[in-house]
């Protein structure tokens, strides 16, 4: 059985990740690494700086080193230092949000993307389009941030953020062929949208990324 790293700035997405694992019945054997301090520090700094990415690259390493045959960073806002790590790594590391990108590009030309911060907004649409570029696919981004709609789920008003992020995607909805998520915090808002609010696929990462790690895991 294979041995799956995930690591995480947020303790909230361990039991999301574990409740997938589980539900998708993939075969392996799963452990965490947590520190939230992560992405506090990339939110206060308002970008990735080289030394947080450092502390990135060592729990990769630091999760190869505990045994991981596979190993994913379950955080969208870190992913430079995710690319960074799987280059020196010896088994393979996965950004979370590299399966719904590639699925996005293959869905659809127009691309919305949304988020409640600015810090995951930029590396989404950047890897939407690398992917793109890859897959030798022209494609237009359309962005969207929802300006408050964390601040106002980080001081507890979870209704006034899945209300801003439901506007987003409803806007969104009428200008593009599918919608990303760039946060996994935002996925239960779809959740709570009627059908006919929901126009065009709207992805987001951890289901889409836990079925890639499955396929991983039985074929290698």
């Amino acid at each position: 059985m294979k041995k799956v790293g995930l690591i995480h700035t947020s303790a909230t997405l361990v039991p999301v990740f574990q409740a997938l694992f589980s539900e998708k019945s993939v075969q392996a054997e799963v452990f965490n690494i947590v520190d939230d301090s992560l992405i506090k520090d990339v939110i206060q700094k308002g970008r990735l700086e080289d030394q947080t990415a450092q502390r990135v690259i060592n729990y990769v390493a630091s999760a190869e080193e505990a045994g991981a045959d596979l190993i994913m960073v379950t955080c969208s806002s870190i992913g430079r230092a995710v690319e960074q790590a799987a280059e020196k790594a010896g088994v393979p590391v996965l950004r979370v949000d590299q399966p719904m990108a590639d699925r996005a590009v293959a869905e659809g030309k127009r691309i919305g993307v949304v988020a409640t911060l600015p810090t995951t907004l930029e590396p989404t649409g950047d890897l939407v389009l690398r992917r793109a570029q890859r897959a030798g696919k022209d494609v237009e981004l359309v962005s969207r941030l929802c300006e408050g709609a964390f601040e106002a789920l980080m001081g507890g008003d979870a209704a006034k953020h899945d209300e801003m992020v439901k506007q987003a995607l409803q806007e969104l909805s009428e200008q593009v062929d599918v919608i990303l998520l760039a946060q996994a915090s935002m996925a239960r808002v779809v959740s709570q949208m009627p059908e006919s609010a929901r126009k065009v696929p709207i992805l987001s990462s951890p289901g889409i990324a836990v079925d890639h790690v499955a396929g991983l895991c039985q074929t290698s």
